[in-house]
């Protein structure tokens, strides 16, 4: 939450609230006049609507998506919305590099033998990134990271986006439509942002079409994929895994520790079952140099808001 310091057109008093923003917290956030909120916050049109009534005249969300936020309630509402896209790049591309290869050389399994004594080789046979072919679904500025990064390791690269990058052309990316991209890709990496067309764009159809024995990796927006199709058919043996820094019912589990809850999600309980799935719990952003950056362009959005000028990164 953040109140503008009246002593400065651009210096605002921070109030930090550890929970999260939703119809039942709503009501604390109407007494500011701007609200901060992420990923894991539930904006829809009732919190919108309480928001109104109050003091909140924006949303400044610190994140690069806005799906969880209703856009066309927010207009509606008289609320502006601005958010972050161009955070650094090259945090969720790294971590979309090391799940890959934690996965491929199979290093969270050695990591835990090693600690318990154990130095046997079974069933750490790696594979190599080298020679195979890597699909990335979409090129903006993350994918086209991806993209740069795994040229050195002399892959192909296919893609798929609705507009080409010069830059991804540049290294050699060939796109392709969706379709062949899944079945030619022994990886599969989600860089799209997502919408409603998006939304379960992997889904069990689109498994069955894969490349048997693929990896899918997703760094992006967990309901990306279809979840439960995903489980079954990495129970059948479809796929040769999974790694994921998303999840679409995430907001119930990430950012908390339930390390002593009992799972209540069965799917996502299923998952953690399985060996050949990697799962981190939304870090990919999380480094020290994109967290400046969030900041900081946060924060220059609600200046700018508040000092009437026009906000670039402003979604409604």
């Amino acid at each position: 939450m953040l109140e503008a310091n009246a002593r400065s057109p651009v210096a605002h008093e921070l109030v930090f609230l550890e929970a999260r923003l939703s119809s039942e917290t709503a009501a604390i956030g109407a007494t500011y006049p701007a609200v901060c909120a992420f990923v894991n916050d539930r904006i829809d049109a009732d919190v919108l609507a309480t928001l109104a009534a109050g003091r909140t005249r924006l949303v400044a969300l610190r994140s690069a998506g806005f799906n969880n936020l209703d856009v066309e309630a927010a207009r509606r509402c008289g609320i502006a919305v601005a958010r972050v896209p161009g955070y650094s790049p090259y945090a969720v591309a790294e971590h979309t590099l090391a799940l890959i290869l934690t996965f491929e050389r199979k290093i969270h399994r050695a990591l835990n033998r090693v600690r318990d004594g154990n130095f046997s080789l079974e069933g750490l046979l790696g594979t190599e990134l080298h020679g195979s072919t890597v699909g990335i679904v979409g090129t903006g500025k993350i994918g086209a990271t991806v993209a740069r990064v795994l040229s050195g390791f002399g892959v192909t690269l296919l893609a798929t986006d609705i507009a080409q990058s010069p830059a991804c052309a540049a290294l050699g990316v060939r796109y392709v439509p969706l379709e062949e991209l899944l079945g030619a890709s022994d990886v599969v990496t989600l860089h799209c942002p997502l919408t409603p067309e998006t939304h379960h764009l992997l889904d069990a159809t689109r498994i069955t079409r894969m490349r048997h024995n693929a990896l899918v990796v997703n760094t992006s927006r967990g309901a990306l994929i279809d979840t439960a199709a995903m489980v079954e058919a990495l129970k059948m043996g479809r796929l040769r895994g999974l790694a994921i820094d998303v999840y679409e019912e995430e907001d119930r589990l990430f950012f908390e520790d339930h390390s002593a809850d009992i799972m209540q999600d069965d799917v996502f309980a299923r998952l953690l079952t399985l060996p050949n799935v990697i799962v981190t719990g939304h870090q990919a952003f999380f480094t020290a140099q994109a967290l400046r950056d969030i900041a900081t362009t946060t924060l220059e959005n609600i200046t700018l808001f508040e000092q009437g000028a026009p906000v670039a990164n402003r979604v409604a």
